[in-house]
């Protein structure tokens, strides 16, 4: 039997092509307001996962 993909997990992490898991960054949503430019910027670009949690992210893929 196949293996479903965590459709929750799926939203949230993509693969890329050389297999790096990408994902969203955190705390964006409100009370940003706060925060000085500089961390505003870097919460715009998305970020690479660590290789603690790749394995179990990739198994909840199935890919």
């Amino acid at each position: 039997m196949k293996i479903k993909t965590r459709k929750a997990i799926a939203k949230r992490f993509k693969i890329t092509k050389k297999g790096k898991i990408i994902a969203r960054t955190a705390n964006q949503d409100h009370f940003n307001s706060r925060e000085s430019g500089n961390t505003t910027r870097q919460k715009r670009a998305d970020k690479q996962i660590t290789s603690g949690v790749k394995k179990s992210i990739r198994r909840q893929l199935a890919k």
